[in-house]
């Protein structure tokens, strides 16, 4: 099967800081070969970077079949334009390299962690798998909150394709998570208390109009589209904020977790240090420090941070220095 080209720079996006800092779940990395194979939009993708480009390959999907994107007569109105859904995906119609110069003009600790964490994006995610993929990451670590969303993949979705010996499915319409009998198939699935939270949150969103309720949300203020979300079963602020900044397109949104209330404590907020729990109060005024100090794209500025200090990452910076992109000779 033959790569596609998408021309982008890696300055502009790096796919292990993207795909694999806690933003999707639904990622695996291929050391050997550098390539990812993951699933959006009903579609089976692997995906692997050059310098220039971003090269991709149609494994399954419940689109259009794989060999459309090979054809080169095909002019059918109807087929997907698989390359316009992965620059939607990785939102590359924004100027990355700028927002880095900017941000970095605002904030020391920025520049310095953007040097690594270069090309860090914000996925623009299908608002329904974000949600209940963030349900799952309640008190929760990543393998288990990944073996989760595959299994409401597995038993509610559409299988999409068989690739070497692995089923892929696509993520289940909010309708088929919202019927009386999930709550309990999902408690014998080792959910816990996240089995509640789905069935009645997904209960809820199809008697609020299913995924166009969606819609409502992306054009509503980013607090008003908060503030309804929380009305769902079992969702927080925190959970609030992530589907707003991944989903919703409020990029502004700040997702703050224990994790980020030390960052915020350590290196801007030093009156917050030494605290057991972040209180509402605090929740509020951690976000819009950020928010004062990197403007309307704050919450996609700060997961810049966020993945700078992940553990995992830090283990592993000889790869990524590996990896950085060479800077260009000057003609």
């Amino acid at each position: 099967m033959n790569w596609n080209k998408l021309l982008c720079n890696r300055n502009e996006l790096q796919l292990r800081g993207t795909l694999n800092g806690g933003q999707s779940f639904r990622w695996t990395h291929n050391k050997d070969k550098d390539e990812w194979t993951g699933i959006f939009s009903k579609t089976v993708w692997k995906l692997k970077q050059s310098e220039d480009f971003l090269q991709y390959q149609i494994i399954g999907s419940l689109k259009n079949p794989p060999e459309s994107i090979k054809s080169k007569t095909r002019k059918d109105a109807n087929e997907p334009n698989f390359e316009v859904m992965l620059k939607k995906y990785f939102r590359l119609e924004l100027p990355l390299t700028k927002y880095y110069e900017e941000w970095s003009e605002k904030d020391a600790l920025f520049k310095t962690a953007c040097k690594q964490f270069y090309g860090i994006r914000m996925l623009a995610q299908e608002p329904v798998e974000n949600l209940f993929s963030f349900i799952c990451s309640q008190n929760n670590h990543i393998s288990r909150i990944s073996s989760m969303v595959e299994k409401l993949c597995t038993f509610y979705g559409e299988e999409i394709c068989e690739y070497e010996g692995v089923k892929y499915y696509s993520f289940p319409d909010v309708n088929k998570l919202s019927g009386s009998q999930v709550e309990q198939k999902l408690r014998d699935l080792g959910f816990g208390y996240r089995a509640k939270f789905i069935q009645k949150s997904a209960a809820q969103i199809v008697e609020w109009g299913g995924e166009e309720w969606f819609d409502t949300l992306h054009n509503m203020k980013y607090k008003d589209a908060r503030q309804e979300l929380m009305k769902l079963c079992g969702i927080g602020p925190k959970v609030a904020d992530c589907i707003c900044l991944m989903s919703l397109n409020h990029l502004e949104a700040l997702p703050v977790d224990t994790h980020v209330y030390q960052i915020a404590a350590h290196n801007y907020l030093p009156h917050l240090r030494g605290k057991k729990n972040v209180t509402d109060k605090m929740y509020a005024e951690i976000g819009d420090h950020f928010r004062q100090l990197y403007g309307d794209m704050a919450g996609w500025a700060h997961t810049v941070l966020f993945c700078a200090d992940l553990k995992k990452f830090q283990t592993d910076t000889s790869d990524m220095e590996n990896s950085k992109p060479k800077k260009k000779r000057k003609k």
